[in-house]
């Protein structure tokens, strides 16, 4: 588990935010561990939520 508090592989969190947020992008969407903050960021800016809120989230998946 990463510091966002995804379980299992990101492939399969990647899937379930593409099919819940349909304007994401694979770019959108790529993920370098250390990076955290830059998904995060990138995220933020495209759906409008805070980092918290999307931690929140992507934990849950």
């Amino acid at each position: 588990m990463t510091k966002l508090g995804f379980k299992g592989s990101w492939n399969e969190v990647r899937g379930k935010m593409k099919q819940k947020y349909a304007q994401l992008t694979d770019d959108d969407l790529a993920f370098a561990e250390g990076k955290e903050d830059e998904l995060l960021g990138r995220l933020e800016q495209k759906l409008g939520k805070t980092k918290e809120e999307l931690r929140r989230e992507i934990g849950s998946l």
